[in-house]
């Protein structure tokens, strides 16, 4: 495929390097508050449960304000919605870097300032309106290099995170967090809709509530909505509490960065791979696949003996499985309903995804508080890893050909 072909106009382009920079600093920001959760506890006083909570609530802020960025995407334009989420992002960051940032304030700043602001930053949105320039041919492969950006925010992000933690202090290192998401909010401004001449869609005249109608009247679309819950609960277990977990387990603390950083790095080359893949293969198999193997990364990590090898092998395996789901998972929104209402129909989507989030953020912090192990909290992702690769399988990839374009 040629360049020239790959990018229609230039618009297209500067869409995907600005929505890639976007959820390159979205994520690389929200990959790491596992990694102050020491630092909280000693100076704020903030428990186990108290964290998982927040982060619980910033998965559930997050999965409930992306349909609503998503339908002010599709109708104003994609830097609109960015931009907006991008201030409560960083006010979010503020509060917790100047306070007040304990008990209530704690939740406020951490769960709900910064769940909206990634609502409209990390992934669904930018990756939506990157969605809309690019045919059904070539579409998951224009989102996997969306992801695969973002995948390399997760690579660095976390090296430099424990550095500046050991050498800054948890204070400055929130500072230095909020310039970047303030480049954000510059770089929003690029990430544009088509306009009616660049359009690649067929005639759309549904309203939104229409839409939605047709959505949640779609089988494959609820089938595939309930399966992005697993995704959601795997990857916030993991990220929010892997870090604690190495630790009560015998390990340096910097595992845990190694352990994040090789996610972010294995994760580029998994999301680059399922984009082409689900380029050329059925999509459902592909999800189907990716979350039995995510299953079998888990059940190895935590019933062979702490090593560091043992944590290389389940940050490399499961970085490659991290969010791969996400091209072949919106792929398919997009192949069945067309990309004129994709921000809202995937946001919907993602939104069961951070409801995931939420008990995987959540439960983990609270079985550890009642158990003293997250034993359950991993008992329960290996169990949703079969129900998610069992449950895409009946999922049909067929499009509503007065809403796609061939």
């Amino acid at each position: 495929m040629s360049t020239e072909k790959f990018i229609k106009n230039n618009t297209a382009l500067v869409t995907l390097i600005a929505a890639s920079l976007v959820v390159f600093i979205s994520l690389s920001v929200r990959q790491v508050f596992g990694m102050f959760f020491m630092d909280f506890n000693i100076d704020l006083g903030i428990t186990n449960t108290e964290f998982g909570l927040a982060i619980g609530i910033q998965m559930l802020g997050w999965g409930l304000s992306g349909p609503i960025f998503g339908a002010i995407a599709d109708k104003y334009g994609g830097h609109k919605a960015i931009s907006l989420a991008f201030i409560f992002y960083i006010l979010g960051v503020y509060f917790l870097y100047a306070g007040p940032n304990t008990g209530l304030y704690f939740q406020i700043s951490l769960g709900v300032l910064i769940g909206i602001g990634c609502g409209g930053t990390a992934i669904s949105i930018p990756m939506s309106m990157v969605g809309k320039h690019f045919p059904l041919s070539n579409r998951t492969i224009a989102m996997s290099i969306v992801t695969a950006v973002g995948s390399f925010g997760y690579f660095l992000s976390p090296l430099y995170t424990n550095y500046s933690l050991e050498n800054n202090g948890w204070v400055q290192t929130l500072f230095i967090f909020m310039v970047f998401l303030c480049i954000g909010f510059v770089v929003a401004f690029f990430v544009r809709s088509p306009n009616l001449n660049q359009t690649i869609e067929n005639t759309n005249n549904q309203s939104t509530l229409e839409a939605l109608k047709e959505a949640f009247q779609n089988k494959s679309y609820l089938l595939l909505t309930s399966g992005f819950f697993v995704c959601g609960f795997h990857i916030t277990l993991v990220g929010t509490h892997v870090p604690k977990y190495v630790i009560d387990r015998g390990l340096e603390d910097w595992t845990a960065a190694m352990i994040l950083s090789l996610i972010g790095f294995f994760n580029i080359i998994g999301s680059l791979t399922s984009g082409y893949l689900s380029a050329k293969k059925s999509k459902k198999i592909i999800l189907s696949g990716i979350y039995l193997l995510r299953g079998v990364s888990i059940c190895l990590f935590i019933f062979t003996p702490p090593s560091t090898i043992s944590s290389i092998i389940f940050g490399a395996s499961f970085g490659i499985l991290w969010l791969s789901t996400v091209p072949a998972t919106s792929g398919i929104v997009a192949h069945i309903f067309g990309t004129k209402y994709l921000g809202l129909l995937y946001g919907l989507v993602f939104l069961s995804h951070q409801i995931g989030s939420f008990f995987g953020a959540y439960l983990g912090g609270l079985f550890y508080d009642l158990y003293g192990s997250y034993d359950y909290a991993w008992y329960l992702a290996i169990a949703l890893s079969i129900f998610a690769g069992l449950i895409h399988l009946p999922i049909k990839e067929q499009s509503i050909e007065r809403t796609q374009k061939a």
